[in-house]
């Protein structure tokens, strides 16, 4: 029956497309924002970059190793039809669960918001001060409301064809690399100084962090590194996320056993060289004490100031908006052939398992659109990040341990790619991140256990709620 009905999609984005959905889908605002904090909790230019440098490696093993499953199963809903076939539905159920409460909506909201928030630099009325209505606790301010206008205007675009959300992100994202280039290479010719980077690697590998009440730097050593070291990396994870999302199209994708691998390879390579680049960029730039500091962490802002004078702002906000613009498009073209997969199990609402007359899964789009908006209302969307980070990473896991199931219980399935370095380097993800998972339940225990409750929430949902057939 779903294979019947995938025939229905239209194979309309070929290997430059699917790389450009790659790239727009991670590239949002973090690289401009997520640094300050990190510098923070490690207080060392050397472990700025290593943490930089081992997220891009951990990703990219984990997006080429996902090239096997992308192979195996070309059909929408990508990585959910992965955890369907290797584990069974209730798996697959609490990732589509997690994915539409919090993953993929509070993702969109936060995205959102971001655009809101950096087009006041360029028209202040749509500022998050600019308050709109008070009653009581709940307060709407202009931001919510452009940031939930853009979400409605990208469900629209997208509700009309995979073709126009292709468009749009191949030209908004080729915009975003360039510009994000443009700035690493002026901020290298024009504003690096060999002091600078020389005061901000004198201290070496010594690690301290910063008390942002008192001001007050305090080392770092034993147990409480691997806290800090943890506390920086969920910054860098998340803005290297939302990768899979390629995998979400696939049944949108040319040659989807060949494109859907490669273009998860090039595109978070790219972003993966281009995140590290840009933190090369602000260390030869910016102070680390400056970086550390920034206002509202925009080290970015701080670094274009560097770079161009006052108008660096305004170029640094325009990038911001153009990035968050593209982010969101992606996210919210991938997201919506989840709940359409779900919906053909019978695990999500019903009506999303249909196509409209484009051949796209419009129902699921604005079901998606709706609790994105509501989640930009609650104000509570940078809560709804720090939970994140956890559940994406135990899906990963998850997932990539599930080339080694398949392998055991379906050995005879073509496999037109086999995951590059299996068994080693799909054994080093999981061991890493299941380490980093570790850390991030013990000592942010606060914000990730919240997001561990909300996965394991969706098990007396399934059972509620799964066809009786099921």
């Amino acid at each position: 029956m779903q294979e019947q009905e995938q025939e229905h999609f239209k194979r309309e984005l070929g290997l430059l497309d699917g790389t450009m959905l790659v790239v727009g889908s991670m590239i949002g605002s973090g690289i401009f924002i997520v640094s300050s904090d990190m510098v923070r909790q490690v207080g060392s230019a050397p472990w700025l970059l290593l943490i930089w440098a081992l997220t891009g490696l951990i990703t990219v093993v984990a997006a080429v190793s996902y090239g096997e499953l992308s192979a195996m199963f070309p059909k929408a809903g990508g990585q959910y039809v992965y955890l369907k076939e290797a584990y069974g539905k209730l798996t697959a159920f609490l990732y589509g669960w997690s994915f539409f409460a919090v993953i993929q909506t509070g993702t969109i909201a936060a995205v959102g918001v971001a655009f809101s928030k950096f087009a006041a630099y360029i028209f202040e009325p749509f500022s998050e001060n600019n308050i709109l209505l008070e009653a009581g606790s709940f307060r709407l301010s202009a931001a919510q409301i452009v940031s939930i206008i853009t979400i409605v205007l990208l469900s629209y675009i997208n509700s009309r064809g995979v073709k126009n959300g292709k468009i749009l992100q191949t030209v908004l994202t080729i915009i975003k690399i360039l510009s994000l280039a443009g700035l690493i290479i002026f901020g290298l010719l024009l504003a690096a100084k060999a002091e600078t980077w020389d005061a901000n690697f004198s201290g070496g590998w010594f690690t301290q962090s910063l008390d942002a009440d008192s001001g007050i730097w305090s080392p770092v050593s034993g147990t409480a590194l691997m806290g800090a070291i943890s506390a920086a990396m969920v910054g860098s994870l998340f803005s290297s996320d939302a990768w899979n999302g390629v995998t979400f199209i696939a049944a949108e994708i040319k040659n989807p056993q060949r494109n859907v691998g490669l273009s998860l390879f090039l595109g978070t390579l790219t972003v993966s060289v281009i995140y590290f680049l840009a933190n090369v960029m602000y260390l030869a730039v910016v102070p680390l004490q400056q970086i550390a500091t920034a206002p509202s962490d925009r080290v970015a802002v701080v670094a274009s100031e560097y770079i161009f004078g006052d108008i660096g702002t305004y170029i640094i906000a325009v990038m911001i908006m153009i990035s968050t613009f593209a982010c969101n498009n992606g996210l919210i073209m991938a997201g919506a052939r989840v709940y359409y997969t779900m919906a053909k199990d019978g695990l999500f609402l019903r009506k999303a398992a249909h196509l409209n007359a484009h051949s796209v899964p419009a129902w699921a789009l604005w079901v998606q659109c709706i609790w994105a908006s509501a989640l930009c209302l609650t104000g509570k969307y940078g809560d709804l990040l720090d939970f994140v980070v956890i559940i994406v990473l135990i899906f990963y896991i998850l997932t990539i341990y599930g080339i080694f199931k398949l392998r055991r219980s379906m050995p005879d399935v073509d496999r037109p790619y086999k995951a590059f370095g299996y068994p080693v380097l799909p054994a080093l993800y999981i061991v890493v991140a299941t380490a980093i998972s570790l850390s991030l339940l013990w000592f942010r225990t606060d914000t990730c256990g919240w997001g561990v409750l909300i996965m394991l929430i969706g098990i007396p949902v399934y059972y509620l709620t799964k066809p009786k057939t099921a």
